[in-house]
């Protein structure tokens, strides 16, 4: 069966229910997860009307559970349309480690899954560009990209690390509750230079901390906020999200290597079958 292509947010919210079992066998990080990515799409639909989210799903049976699916989001700037990870733009996201994925079982389920992807490609009109960014060293569906379209560039780039080392500067308030996380939600977005993040910060914190997936961590003069550090959380695994001090307590490291992959065409995107060039299917 070929590549099955939904475009709209009810349709992709569809998909994203039906990927769970995948996203979960895949251990994707939380970044490319349910929560994480209703987070985004609430947030596309409220603040980038014309962005249009779109899931490319390679399944085995028509609308089972799939073995591969790619989030994306299509939005057209003056003439260009451009195609981008799912969440790319979306801010504030967690450094340190590759946030997005290109979800595929298997290497077979890879190549497909590259495949719907320049298949979709090919339903844009005039010139396009992809951009997928964000993602891990080794991604199948990147390499395959790569493999089928001679004029892709892939580049490597060094992700930021959030430290938190807030017991250093003072006591700490620390919960894993969302009655806290409420009590001190306003104080920290408040902290967020960026106006066009704070919706969505507010928004997924609320999200993760209503499941259980998000720690609070503020060091506070009474009512007033001196530090305060948002960290994801899924079983063992920690991953500082956000953060902000007077008083210290927060440093950046070097985090693991980037993946981006950039394609840009005018017209159908020429590729690579067996050795010989071809129009994108």
């Amino acid at each position: 069966m070929s590549p099955r292509i939904a475009v709209g947010r009810a349709r992709v919210v569809r998909e994203v229910r039906a990927a769970a079992p995948l996203m979960a066998a895949l251990r994707a990080p939380v970044t490319a997860q349910g929560p994480w990515l209703t987070a985004v799409l609430n947030e596309g639909a409220a603040r980038r009307p014309r962005a249009r989210p779109v899931a490319v799903v390679v399944e085995p049976h028509a609308q089972g559970r799939p073995d591969a699916v790619a989030f994306l989001t299509m939005r057209r700037r003056g003439p260009v349309a451009t195609v981008t990870v799912l969440g790319d733009g979306t801010a504030p996201v967690p450094g340190g480690l590759p946030p997005f994925r290109l979800l595929a079982g298997d290497e077979v389920s890879a190549e497909r899954l590259a495949d719907g992807i320049l298949t979709l490609m090919d339903t844009i009109r005039g010139p396009r560009a992809l951009r997928l960014a964000g993602l891990p060293l080794g991604d199948p569906t990147l390499r395959a990209l790569a493999a089928r379209v001679p004029s892709a560039v892939v580049a490597n780039s060094r992700s930021s690390r959030l430290v938190g080392e807030l017991d250093d500067v003072g006591p700490v308030v620390r919960s894993r509750d969302a009655r806290v996380l409420e009590h001190w939600l306003p104080a920290l977005v408040e902290r967020e230079p960026d106006r066009r993040a704070r919706r969505f910060l507010r928004a997924a914190a609320r999200l993760h901390a209503s499941i259980g997936r998000l720690e609070v961590a503020v060091v506070a003069d009474g009512d007033v906020v001196r530090a305060g550090l948002l960290t994801l959380v899924e079983g063992d695994d920690r991953w500082p999200w956000w953060g902000s001090s007077d008083i210290g307590g927060l440093r950046t490291e070097l985090g693991a290597p980037l993946v981006r992959l950039t394609v840009a065409s005018r017209g159908r995107l020429p590729v690579e079958v067996s050795g010989r060039r071809t129009a994108a299917r």
